[in-house]
């Protein structure tokens, strides 16, 4: 029955657009992980050396790079296997046979294991076609590719995949909070298992920076401390060979033992978990917002009657659609809002720009119902011939557009003020582009989650100062092109799909 439920959730699953979202990413961060021979950026800094691109290293590289992208990313695609079976009267069948919550659970776990599995496997296989593309070793090791894969990332994965059913019985973070606070707990934890003091090895960075410093030193070359992230050298890296990591015992009883926690994790919420018990996922802060997995399995929200007539003229379908986006925003959210744009007024202007990231960064619950709210409140069958679909999706995103000039008003107005034009070019262009970039993930996913996963890990590369995803101009200091091209696919792409949906329901 465990491999009943596992393999029935890995096959609904990896239907999802979610699943493709994550499983491209995945394949592009194996690209970016091994860089062309020549390339100044680098995952892991070994102060100015790395190995050569040979299976071990190759291998290695991408297995902690696939830990911590998986990790983060993988988590939004597991984390509402309880809701969907919830709202498929799956979880019911099962209530009434002789499968305990405890083997239910278990399943789950499994289930989200495969999932993540099939993408590390992906990673894998891009792994060793990276090899032979950068040229510098054609010898391929299954064996020294594939076992940094076992011993680094399927072990962070199962974590992961513990967590993901962990979260879903905890009733604080069933929500869309839940998505926002798993980003912080998986940022902070993918910091603290880089440590070479980490318990049972971490994220394996330790072992693999000894092993590294130690090759490096038998070659009379300065070793230094291993750290991974996205870096750029002012020389290309040179290289040393490296025959990959030393296979021991206890290294072994290590990670064996960090999937034997994310065992019993999983099964943990078998305490106070109930097949039968609901389980709702929300997508934003709002009182009665359905699961996020896709499924309407709560009450819909009245659609205000604003909206309703809104076709008389296409600002009073904007002012529905925010009367709509806003609804059951609490008045904690908005004083959140309200003290960021007051410290925003007061802060030196240095700072200003730093402040409207974060200002950017707290409605991101919100943004994330675009593209859902004619699903959401259960107005798409009303609405569908009239007004047009374009229009009712254009009127959203101007709405969403409209939000998020007013949460950042204060900073563009600083900025203005000081004659920061290309900081006010930059603010402008990225109220666009957010929306836009909701508006078509939501209605493409059907659910939330994709959004909040992908705004999260951009944003956070924007605080982290990586130029090519500056969406905001806060390195630059000035719009991107690359951010009006990205607004003008997100609405072309809406349009599509609207166009799609319609010739569907015809």
């Amino acid at each position: 029955m465990i491999l009943a439920v596992a393999v029935a959730g890995f096959r609904e699953r990896r239907r999802r657009p979610a699943y493709a979202v994550v499983l491209l990413a995945a394949v592009g961060l194996g690209y970016l992980a091994v860089p062309a021979a020549g390339s100044r950026w680098t995952i892991v800094s070994l102060g100015g050396y790395r190995g050569v691109y040979d299976s071990a290293y190759t291998g290695t590289v991408c297995a902690l790079a696939g830990a911590l992208w998986l990790c983060v990313g993988g988590f939004y695609v597991v984390r509402t296997a309880l809701a969907q079976d919830r709202a498929t009267g799956v979880r019911e069948l099962l209530a009434v046979s002789r499968m305990r919550s405890a083997s239910y659970l278990a399943g789950t776990f499994l289930s989200n294991l495969l999932v993540l599995g099939s993408m590390a496997g992906a990673l894998a296989v891009t792994a060793g076609l990276l090899q032979l593309a950068r040229g510098e070793s054609y010898a391929v090791s299954p064996v020294a590719l594939l076992t940094p894969f076992v011993l680094f990332t399927l072990p962070v994965l199962a974590i992961t995949a513990a967590l993901a059913v962990f979260w879903e019985t905890v009733p604080g973070l069933r929500s869309g909070f839940g998505n926002v606070a798993w980003f912080a707990v998986a940022v902070v934890g993918m910091i603290a298992a880089q440590s070479p003091t980490a318990p049972l090895g971490g994220l394996g960075t330790g072992p693999v920076a000894a092993s590294l410093r130690d090759a490096m030193a038998a070659r009379g070359l300065s070793s230094t401390e291993a750290a991974i992230g996205f870096m750029y050298l002012d020389e290309p890296p040179r290289t040393f060979g490296w025959s990959g990591l030393p296979v021991t015992a206890d290294l072994v009883a290590d990670r064996a033992l960090l999937v034997l926690v994310a065992v019993v994790v999983a099964v943990l919420p078998a305490l106070w978990f109930g097949r039968s018990s609901p389980v709702r996922s929300s997508g934003g802060p709002v009182r009665s917002a359905p699961a996020d997995a896709g499924y309407a399995d709560a009450a819909p929200i009245p659609y205000p009657r604003g909206a309703v007539r809104a076709n008389r003229t296409f600002a009073r379908l904007v002012a529905g659609e925010a009367r709509s986006l806003l609804a059951g925003v609490s008045r904690w959210w908005w004083a959140v809002a309200a003290g960021l744009c007051a410290v925003t007024l007061a802060v030196p202007t240095p700072t200003v720009t730093a402040l409207l990231l974060a200002s950017w960064g707290w409605p991101v619950l919100v943004w994330s119902r675009l593209g859902l709210q004619g699903r959401d409140t259960g107005v798409d069958a009303l609405l569908g011939a009239y007004p047009a679909g374009r229009a009712r999706l254009l009127a959203e995103w101007v709405a969403g557009v409209a939000f998020t000039a007013a949460l950042g008003a204060a900073a563009l107005v600083r900025l203005g003020i000081a004659g920061d034009l290309g900081g006010v070019a930059a603010g402008a262009a990225a109220a666009a582009f957010v929306p836009a970039m909701a508006l078509a993930l939501g209605l493409v996913s059907g659910a939330p989650r994709l959004f909040q996963a992908l705004y999260l890990t951009l944003w956070w590369c924007v605080v982290n100062g990586i130029a090519g995803l500056d969406y905001l101009g806060a390195v630059a200091g000035g719009p991107s092109p690359l951010v009006v091209a990205a607004t003008a696919a997100c609405l072309v792409a809406t349009a599509y799909g609207a166009a799609t949906a319609r010739a569907r329901r015809r």
